[in-house]
């Protein structure tokens, strides 16, 4: 999770320096501090908007996605502001929002002042050769197909789903807990500090992408495993640059 933070705090720092474009040369933009009690909280376009009692007033502040209740005491990275922002993902405009790398327990990516100054003006190819530096998520692959009819057991329980069912059912299903019972198709180990798994149990259809379920988790499986899954399954998680999954079950457990 550290790692998914830092990455995504710093292609959001990027987004939001480029975009602003205050066009001053030895203007360093602001941080501001975030800590208090969270008022409101929804979830959109693969981050978390916080309502925030921030000391004396109330701000809106877009983190990576985390689970955040409402009356939840928060302390937060400082955050860079950008005013009349829309979001995609909620379809609402905000007149202002805070966007902050995450939890301040976690690691914080620390950007050097010449490369805050270089993208803060708009130097062609700096915010792109910051993004190359960063690994992202892995893209959505073909599994490797089960062998002609063979299809994995069904997990047992009230919240347990083949693949084709979580897919047919992906939006009654958005942050609920979900069972699934699969075969481990492929593992990207340690991206992010999470493993990307993916899942396959002979249901769906290869061509409507629906027979590959990909999933995050701190366990490794091996490929050809067979494992039960528990997780909150999300749907239409944008990661930026291209990597997007319309349904994604993250920080799950496995168990064979």
């Amino acid at each position: 999770m550290k790692r998914l933070v830092k990455i995504l705090s710093l292609l959001i720092v990027l987004a939001v320096l480029t975009a602003q474009q205050v066009g001053a040369a030895d203007i360093k933009p602001k941080e501001i501090p975030l800590s208090g009690k969270v008022l409101e909280t929804m979830d959109g376009g693969g981050y978390t908007y916080v309502n925030l009692q921030n000391g004396s007033e109330k701000v809106w502040v877009a983190i990576p996605l985390t689970k955040v209740k409402v009356g939840q005491q928060l302390s937060l990275m400082p955050g860079f502001e950008m005013k009349n922002f829309t979001s995609k993902g909620l379809n609402r405009k905000f007149d202002r929002v805070i966007f902050s790398g995450g939890l301040a327990d976690a690691e914080k990516i620390e950007m050097s002042p010449s490369a805050i100054k270089a993208v803060h003006q708009g130097v062609p190819g700096a915010q792109q050769d910051a993004a190359k530096a960063a690994p992202a998520p892995p893209r959505a692959v073909a599994p490797a197909p089960l062998a002609k009819n063979q299809k994995v057991t069904k997990a047992k329980g009230p919240n347990a789903y083949t693949i084709a069912e979580i897919y047919a059912k992906s939006k009654k299903l958005e942050k609920k807990p979900v069972v699934v019972r699969g075969r481990v198709a492929r593992v990207a180990q340690k991206i992010m500090k999470k493993n990307w798994i993916h899942l396959v149990d002979g249901t769906g259809s290869k061509a409507q992408k629906t027979d590959d379920l990909v999933i995050t988790s701190k366990n490794l499986p091996k490929e050809g495993d067979v494992v039960t899954v528990s997780g909150i399954l999300y749907n239409n998680l944008d990661f930026g640059s291209g990597y997007r999954y319309n349904v994604l079950i993250q920080d799950a457990t496995l168990k064979k």
